[in-house]
């Protein structure tokens, strides 16, 4: 299964968990109901203690808070769902576009490599089985001819391994890419399965007197969380944007006739390990967008949590990095 359709199973699972939070309604109701009850009474008291006309206005607050307990799926849920959702549909479409971009331009790139690959006489036979040949037939079966053939062997068998390093490492570094974008996404879901499911509990706690904020505190939380993914999709696109505008760099240089291409991929692999680092701080960045406020201590050690996590994968990604790059440079 590639990582695309995890991302979709992570929706469906999301989708078939919502109506979960009808279930927690009775109960809820129950609950908002008693809360109601006191909070009446309690405004009631306090203006006929003070013979004061009663205020009818804030007393609607109860009410208003068990119709969307009643229908929480549909008026509370939905109603986000719908306000948010343009906002993750425009933020993947920029993605794609600059993944359509960057795939075209890395063809492109492999193709303009290979090609002046070929134009070089000493590299030719490297990346290609005909001009290999060819100049084995140019050779004859003398000594010196020999030790010439035996080099060249050599020299495509040591090629051969090199690339395959290098196309292992870049795989590798691609699937961690990937992997940590499904880590986001897969704490989002559940961040939003929970908030959900649990959300007619916080709108009831919120109807008791004191705890008014609980429903500010949701609702902030929820946004927060939900936006991780559009932030994560804006993030590959400013990566697939650089890696573009260096592909488009290393074409026109590869356009020279007398340019010798560099085939390591350092600077693909040094963005990919910003990317990798750079996604477990989507959590944070989110939080400057819309403040959680009351998020507490958890929302606080999944980000320091989240940080050390990319710090470590940066420093094993790095340590790899060096040692590779250092058997590859001998």
């Amino acid at each position: 299964m590639e990582f695309t359709n995890l991302h979709e199973v992570l929706r469906t699972l999301y989708d078939e968990m919502l109506p979960l939070s009808a279930d927690m309604a009775a109960v809820a109701k129950s609950l908002a109901g008693l809360g109601a009850l006191f909070y009446v009474a309690l405004k009631v008291w306090q203006a006929l203690s003070s013979a004061e006309p009663i205020d009818v206005y804030p007393l609607l607050r109860p009410f208003a808070l068990g119709l969307c307990i009643m229908f929480f799926p549909t008026m509370v849920l939905g109603t986000l769902n719908a306000i948010l959702s343009p906002v993750v549909k425009g933020t993947h479409s920029i993605l794609e576009n600059q993944v359509l971009d960057l795939n075209a331009l890395q063809q492109q790139k492999d193709q303009l490599e290979r090609e002046a690959m070929l134009r070089n006489p000493e590299t030719a036979y490297l990346v290609s089985d005909e001009e290999f040949d060819k100049k084995l037939a140019e050779l004859g079966w003398s000594p010196s001819d020999l030790v010439t053939m035996s080099g060249m062997y050599m020299e495509r068998e040591m090629y051969g391994v090199k690339k395959e390093i290098r196309d292992g490492f870049r795989e590798f570094l691609e699937i961690l890419f990937q992997a940590a974008a499904l880590v986001i996404d897969t704490i989002r879901t559940f961040f939003l399965i929970v908030l959900s499911i649990l959300g007619p509990i916080a709108f009831a706690i919120s109807v008791w007197d004191g705890f008014q904020s609980t429903l500010t505190q949701w609702l902030t939380r929820y946004i927060s969380v939900y936006l991780w993914l559009p932030v994560a999709d804006l993030f590959s696109a400013m990566l697939s944007k650089i890696q573009s505008l260096i592909l488009q760099k290393d074409i026109e240089n590869l356009s020279d006739p007398n340019f010798i291409p560099d085939t390591s991929n350092t600077v693909y692999i040094i963005f990919m390990i910003i990317g990798i680092i750079g996604y477990f701080t989507i959590p944070t960045v989110t939080g400057w967008i819309i403040q959680a406020g009351g998020a507490g201590n958890f929302i606080r050690n999944v980000n320091q949590t989240a940080t050390k996590t990319g710090n470590i994968a940066g420093a094993g990604t790095g340590a790899v990095v060096g040692n590779i790059g250092g058997r590859l440079m001998k």
